[in-house]
């Protein structure tokens, strides 16, 4: 059994990668508040998800968006 078995599509991995190359930035553009720190929190989330192709919300739904 794999810890990090896929559950996400290429495009779904790739739009997610760049929406965290977005937020990571967010607390060196912007003020650095609470805000931006979550901010650059979810992108580092986000980065996760699509390096590793595992989401663990969808695992917690049984959401498989891959091409079986």
């Amino acid at each position: 059994m794999k810890i990090f078995k896929a559950n996400q599509s290429k495009p779904e991995r790739v739009l997610r990668f760049i929406i965290s190359a977005l937020l990571i930035p967010a607390p060196f553009v912007f003020e650095k508040n609470a805000y931006s720190y979550t901010l650059c929190s979810v992108g580092l989330i986000l980065l996760f998800n699509a390096v590793v192709g595992t989401c663990y919300i969808y695992k917690i739904f049984n959401i498989n968006t891959c091409k079986t």
